[in-house]
């Protein structure tokens, strides 16, 4: 072989070697990228009213409700008693109201002791 032919072949050869880069070493694993961060939770407080029938007068048609200490509900609200999740009575608030028990009277359906009240 001559000395031309020796030198294009060896320079065609790192030319072939110097652009194939790393592409015949085996590949390594790629650094993991981040998780895009999931958005924050948007957090809002429930202010409705929430209570219990602490007193049921059958005579009278009407219902002592106990509140938390910083709820009260409005003089002619209607709230609404659940019983095992089901709606089974509305009442209409007529006060009097003392520290955090009020009374209302049975507008419609039939309570008892430890019904939830709600406002809807």
């Amino acid at each position: 072989m001559n000395l031309t032919a020796l030198k294009i072949k060896t320079s065609v050869f790192f030319l072939v070697l110097a652009t194939s880069g790393c592409s015949w070493l085996p590949s390594a694993p790629h650094p993991a990228q981040p998780a895009a961060a999931a958005p924050a939770p948007i957090i809002t407080p429930d202010y409705s009213l929430a209570a219990t029938v602490v007193k049921v007068n059958s005579v009278g048609r009407f219902v002592i409700l106990g509140f938390p200490a910083s709820q009260t509900p409005k003089l002619d609200q209607s709230l609404f008693l659940y019983r095992g999740g089901l709606k089974v009575a509305e009442v209409r608030v007529t006060g009097p109201g003392q520290e955090s028990y009020t009374v209302a009277d049975l507008v419609s359906g039939e309570a008892q002791v430890g019904d939830t009240v709600r406002e809807q």
